[in-house]
């Protein structure tokens, strides 16, 4: 298993050559320039992944990090207590979630890998719908709001389950992974990340997440701003994800560097997995290159998320439930785009005349 400063130092910047020649191919297509909109420079950004004029998304998983946060244990800041997390770990590895209808629908395989829940899970018995893999490196997070959230010991063995789960996925054949995440309390993690790589005012950044509402999301955004002052991660990425981040965050920021490193696209889920995705990126901008987002979640600290990543959202359905939904919803459309792109005829394949550049287009 490679390092982490050897999986960064692979991440180079894209052939934007490739992006060109893509971009020229896709004028030469029977319509009219640009009339696929967003669909067309998702394709070509497909197109320099695979370094091909016809590229497939034939193989996603869905690779879904799982872990518990001690944020939860004291005040309430969510409205399920954190038992849930192992029950819904089970839930998923039986195949009973939304994520599971979601992503057969899309094609699409799930792993789940627990790196940090803190109570037992009662696996169902084989066949199960998901794999499940036991990379645990502790039970749940301690209470970022009197110290940090984790050791830097401990983000990095996070940062490694992210990495060995990208390597599971490559030697399975995997062509394009959704990240997925579940963990009672990660929302308020999430929200301490984004003001913190933001710079945004924690109240702005904190949203109901499971349903905080009235006195608990003021109790939940009390607990980002006591976290960031006792903390005060500052600008460093790996500094605010030890003291303020979560265990499945930080494999999630893994599976975006390593999947990177080997030019695998990653579909970002919503708000959590787009804490990681940004994380990701300020520790590698060429990360970036890689990502396309599924969704826009309707937490607030999402948009500014959004932006420092710098991609735009497939889709907008107001959802919020996490675990990958978003993201797997999304895929069917990348694989759209990167079909009509491999499979539409050029104008002078078809014989149909080209529009002529003089005219104003409609």
């Amino acid at each position: 298993m490679r390092t982490l400063s050897d999986i960064v130092a692979a991440i180079g910047t894209l052939d934007r050559a490739f992006l060109r020649h893509a971009e020229a191919h896709q004028r030469r297509l029977t319509k009219p320039p640009g009339s696929l909109g967003r669909l067309e420079d998702a394709a070509c950004r497909l197109a320099m992944l695979q370094r091909s004029l016809a590229p497939r998304l034939v193989r996603p998983r869905v690779i879904l990090m799982a872990a518990d946060h001690g944020v939860t244990a004291r005040e309430s800041v969510a409205p399920y207590p954190r038992a849930v997390t192992a029950q819904m770990v089970a839930n998923i590895v039986g195949g009973g979630a939304a994520i599971n209808a979601l992503a057969a629908q899309a094609g699409a395989d799930i792993e789940v890998v627990d790196v940090g829940v803190a109570t037992a899970i009662a696996l169902p018995p084989e066949p199960r719908a998901a794999r499940f893999v036991d990379a645990r490196v502790r039970p749940g997070t301690a209470d970022m709001r009197l110290g940090p959230a984790m050791t830097a010991a401990e983000c990095a063995a996070a940062l490694a389950a992210g990495l060995a789960a990208v390597e599971r996925a490559a030697a399975d054949g995997v062509d394009a992974i959704a990240l997925g995440e579940m963990g009672i309390g990660n929302s308020t993690a999430a929200a301490a990340i984004a003001a913190a790589l933001t710079g945004a005012d924690p109240a702005h950044t904190t949203g109901p997440g499971t349903g905080s509402h009235g006195d608990a999301l003021a109790r939940k955004v009390d607990a980002v701003r006591r976290a960031l002052a006792v903390n005060a991660p500052g600008a460093d990425p790996l500094a605010i994800l030890t003291r303020v981040g979560g265990l499945e965050i930080a494999a999630l920021c893994g599976v975006c560097l390593g999947a990177a490193a080997r030019d695998l696209p990653v579909v970002v889920d919503g708000f959590i997995a787009g804490a990681a995705a940004a994380l990701a990126v300020r520790l590698s901008p060429p990360v970036a290159e890689r990502l396309f987002a599924g969704h826009r979640s309707p937490e607030p600290g999402h948009d500014a998320l959004l932006d420092a990543i710098g991609v735009v959202p497939l889709l907008d359905l107001g959802m919020r439930l996490g675990e990958g939904t978003g993201a797997v919803l999304a895929l069917p459309i990348l694989a759209a785009a990167a079909r009509a792109l491999a499979c539409m005829a050029t104008f002078e394949d078809a014989g149909v005349a080209e529009p002529d550049e003089d005219e104003p287009r409609r």
